[in-house]
């Protein structure tokens, strides 16, 4: 079970460092080349939103039907059991989160850089006019 949460620890990762790299100032002809890289890479990268949509899903279900330990009969280590398996479940539901929002931050920046130069393309066009 550990293996999906390194695997979408590291795509979230990989979408900040991205997104970071998408947002610093630089030369007209490296941004537009990274942007077109990345754009190139967000369709096949769609893949995270599904694997976090199911990722919650199954977060609830298990929350769903979680034996409750609020009791006296609980022993103090059953209890800190429960409640570190909470503190993981509420992580991994952030981590699910934040996958999805970077996707769309980055899908977002790639479509705003692709507009401003469609329209820089059109001032030009009609400065030359």
């Amino acid at each position: 079970m550990a293996l999906q949460w390194m695997i979408l620890t590291y795509v979230v990762a990989a979408e900040a460092a991205i997104a970071i790299l998408l947002t610093l100032p630089s030369p007209k002809a490296l941004k537009s080349r990274f942007v077109s890289l990345i754009s190139l890479a967000l369709q096949p990268s769609l893949f995270v939103v599904p694997f976090s949509a199911f990722q919650l899903l199954d977060i609830y279900w298990k929350n769903e039907h979680r034996l409750m330990c609020t009791g006296e009969i609980c022993t103090a280590s059953e209890r800190d059991r429960y409640e570190k398996s909470i503190y993981k479940a509420q992580r991994n539901v952030i981590l699910c989160l934040g996958a999805c929002l970077l996707y769309w931050c980055i899908y977002r920046v790639c479509k705003y850089y692709k507009e401003i130069q469609s329209i820089e393309e059109v001032e030009k066009r009609y400065k030359d006019q």
